[in-house]
């Protein structure tokens, strides 16, 4: 008898008994413009109302194969709740947030509904149809923003990145700690929906910040955060996070979904005896400007390093083509 999907997703994420074959899967998202006309769903009816949410969803395991259903295409469900002027986008652009209410480092005010804004509750509705929908066939995904990430998104990159080079510890930390339970709650609210595995995206990276200044500012975040969270979380980092990796495994996530610049046979190297390893398909030359073999072979290479759950690096650019990513599912399911 073949493993599920969610079977599959759910032994790599511990790094248990191997499953029929490697899983592919992608804790951020695989919404394309080809996908969102293959389904009929498209930007932004999908990060605002539930069933078109989830519908979209669906198609990333029923048209392209994957092991893995991640209804949240956006990054800002929770600065939208907490008070950011956001731009939905459309079929051909992303969200974008266009105020930061926060940018004097003001105490913060939690709505005490916030899980029930529009923005938030939503993710939650699409998790719950899902659930409903697939059930233990393949692994339900959430996603949440850390408190590093909301708090650029309150504040503003640059104005957030600006009072860390000028020392401003104190008040940075004082913003991720305000911040941290809208982290905490937005995750354990997608488990009881439904969320099998939630993605924590901080992007504490190489090209923000120093591993020094993860280790001082949030380190000691994360390591608050991942036991007060009641399911298995998947760290996502983008960029060159070499020289962290170590900080990272230490923090309590059970798996880190990385970039393919960081090479596969390194990371699982250095950390793959610590966390689960997810990724790291190259998006823009491969997935986006290369061909299905390109795919194929970038794949391949991820499954013969060890990496656990094999998938695209970051969020995919919207233009990229299915039949690359269904390379992916090829080659994940080749041979076995």
């Amino acid at each position: 008898m073949k493993s599920t999907g969610h079977n599959l997703i759910m032994s790599a994420l511990y790094n248990g008994r191997k499953g029929d074959r490697p899983p592919a899967g992608n804790p951020t998202s695989i919404v394309c413009q080809d996908l969102m006309d293959a389904c009929g769903v498209s930007f932004p009816q999908a990060h605002l109302n539930a069933d078109a949410m989830a519908d979209l969803a669906l198609a990333g395991h029923e048209i392209l194969g994957f092991d893995t259903v991640m209804p949240e295409y956006s990054v800002h469900q929770e600065s939208a709740a907490l008070g950011c002027d956001v731009n939905w986008g459309d079929r051909d652009t992303m969200p974008d947030g266009k105020s930061f209410p926060y940018s004097d480092f003001s105490d913060i005010e939690i709505p005490e509904n916030i899980l029930e804004k529009p923005s938030m509750r939503v993710v939650l509705d699409a998790l719950s149809i899902l659930r409903r929908s697939v059930g233990d066939k393949v692994a339900i995904m959430g996603k949440v923003m850390g408190p590093w990430t909301l708090s650029y998104h309150m504040a503003g990159t640059q104005n957030f990145l600006l009072q860390i080079g000028m020392g401003e510890n104190e008040k940075v930390i004082k913003m991720m700690r305000q911040l941290m339970p809208v982290t905490i709650a937005f995750a354990n609210a997608q488990f009881q929906a439904g969320a099998d595995v939630v993605c924590l995206a901080d992007h504490v990276t190489g090209d923000l910040a120093s591993p020094r200044h993860y280790q001082e500012l949030l380190l000691p975040l994360h390591k608050e955060i991942t036991p007060q969270i009641g399911g298995p979380l998947i760290l996502h980092v983008c960029g060159n996070c070499n020289d962290r990796l170590d900080l990272f495994a230490e923090a309590g996530f059970e798996a880190y979904h990385f970039e393919w610049q960081m090479d596969a046979k390194s990371v699982v190297k250095k950390v793959g005896h610590l966390m689960s390893l997810a990724g790291c398909i190259n998006n823009a030359q491969v997935l986006y400007q290369g061909t299905p073999d390109d795919a194929y072979t970038q794949a391949r290479y991820a499954i013969d390093a060890g990496v656990n759950i094999v998938g695209p690096e970051c969020a995919i650019p919207l233009t990229t083509p299915l039949e690359n990513l269904k390379a992916i599912v090829t080659a994940v399911c080749e041979g076995y």
